[in-house]
Formats: C-alpha cells, sequence, structure tokens
C-alpha cells in the first residue's frame, strides 16, 4: 500500500514537472512576439514549439520596421498607409500571441510563411 503511494506521488510529481515545464515553454513562445530573442538566451531555445515562434517574432519585428520605414520616408502615400498597417502589425501581434498562449503553431496570415523559412 505505502508503495503504491510512493508510486503515485512519483507519478503526480512527474506530471507536475510536465505541467510546470509546459507553461513555462509557453510562457516564452509568448515572449517571443515581445522580444523575439530572448527565448534563445533560455534553455527553451532548441524545443521546437518555442523556437517555432521565435521565427514568427521575428518575422512580426521584421514586417513591423518595415512599415515604420515606409511610414516615415515615403511622402503622402507613406504617411497615409501608415497608420492602417500599423493596426495590421498589432492585429498579427495578438493572432500571434494567442496562438502561443493556446499551444497552436499556426504562422502568422500575411508574413507567416516567411516567419516560417528564416534560418534562426
Amino acid at each position: 500500500m505505502e508503495n503504491q503511494q510512493n508510486h503515485e506521488h512519483e507519478h503526480g510529481q512527474e506530471h507536475e514537472h510536465e505541467k510546470h515545464n509546459s507553461s513555462n515553454k509557453t510562457i516564452m513562445a509568448i515572449v517571443a512576439y515581445i522580444l523575439f530573442f530572448v527565448p534563445l538566451l533560455t534553455e527553451d531555445k532548441n524545443d521546437p514549439f518555442v523556437h517555432y515562434h521565435v521565427k514568427q517574432g521575428l518575422a512580426l519585428l521584421i514586417a513591423a520596421v518595415v512599415v515604420s520605414i515606409f511610414g516615415t520616408f515615403v511622402p503622402i502615400i507613406g504617411w497615409i498607409l501608415w497608420f492602417p498597417l500599423s493596426i495590421v502589425i498589432m492585429i498579427l501581434f495578438i493572432i500571434g500571441v494567442v496562438n502561443a498562449a493556446t499551444g497552436k503553431q499556426k504562422p502568422l496570415p500575411i508574413i507567416g510563411k516567411f516567419g516560417e523559412g528564416l534560418k534562426i
């Protein structure tokens, strides 16, 4: 009986460790959309789920920089399109964070395929 309780206790600890490890990876995947390089500094950098979201986060950063440069340096058209394109970037950010938080590995609309092709 005591042996069975010890086994159940050990199994519970394993499950708790997996749960903690999984939640840590989810957090790192979410962080990838805020500062894409931070997960690369942790032990989760080799996890395929985290790595996928790091690449999506980097693609989003590149898109945001392109939109900002376009909006700053292209007269009239850039100025007009900057705000709607910035809203699109914000929506993509939200989609990425929701995908990471719900454990999905889905490419972001518009830029996701570019992100999948990045070599990091």
